[in-house]
């Protein structure tokens, strides 16, 4: 059994099909349009990643709460600090770096519905 996607609720695709382009230097894999039933499905896949992100845009719908339960989705990466000034350079919404109890160092970056993404040093 392996992880194959994870699926977020969006509210502007294409604000969020360039975010995590940029962000991350994600592929669109593919696109099913769904208008009979008001939606679309976005498939996005990460660099040396098999897990891709569905982003799931329902067409009337207005806005989402998160809720309590949703925590964050976590990447580790080669070259954090490299990241990190892309991420700054893109003007995104982004903690500092920081180390916690000797853990990876780490960070947060939120993408435009307000998910938050965690950045952890290989």
């Amino acid at each position: 059994m392996k992880l194959d996607h994870i699926c977020i609720r969006v509210k502007n695709l294409e604000e969020s099909i360039i975010f995590y382009k940029q962000a991350f230097d994600c592929t669109e894999e593919k696109i099913q349009d769904f208008p009979e039933y008001g939606f679309t499905l976005v498939f996005l896949s990460f660099p040396n990643s098999e897990v891709t992100l569905e982003l799931t845009y329902n067409h009337d719908y207005q806005e989402y709460e998160l809720g309590n339960g949703y925590g964050h989705i976590g990447m580790k990466v080669n070259k954090i600090q490299d990241l990190y000034k892309k991420h700054q350079s893109l003007g995104i919404k982004l903690t500092e770096i920081k180390n916690f109890g000797g853990a990876s160092d780490y960070y947060f970056v939120t993408d435009p519905d307000g998910y938050k993404i965690e950045i952890i040093a290989e």
